[in-house]
């Protein structure tokens, strides 16, 4: 098995159909460049933090993650129907 499959193997909950209400969602946020750039990342909402792909990516081997990792999560995830949003999908901090 090779490092990119392993680390998909890791990140599969991901996709997987939720047991309760939706823990993980495709956010879309403003990158702070042009108008109307935005970036597409993993948001967990028990956390109430952006995911960190490249932790697991780390623990795996496979180092940094690349757009070609991030892409096949956020593209497994959509096919599981993981919701997603532009507006902050978390609950106030503080």
């Amino acid at each position: 098995m090779n490092v990119r499959t392993d680390t998909l193997e890791r990140l599969a909950p991901l996709w997987e159909a939720p047991d309760a209400p939706t823990r993980w969602v495709i956010w879309h946020r403003a990158t702070g460049g042009s108008v109307g750039s935005f970036e597409s990342v993993v948001f967990d909402r028990e956390l109430n933090i952006p995911f960190d792909i490249a932790d697991i990516a780390d623990a795996s081997g496979a180092g940094d993650v690349d757009d070609v990792v991030l892409g096949e999560v956020i593209r497994r995830m959509r096919e599981a129907g993981a919701p997603e949003t532009d507006a902050y999908p978390g609950r106030p901090c503080g």
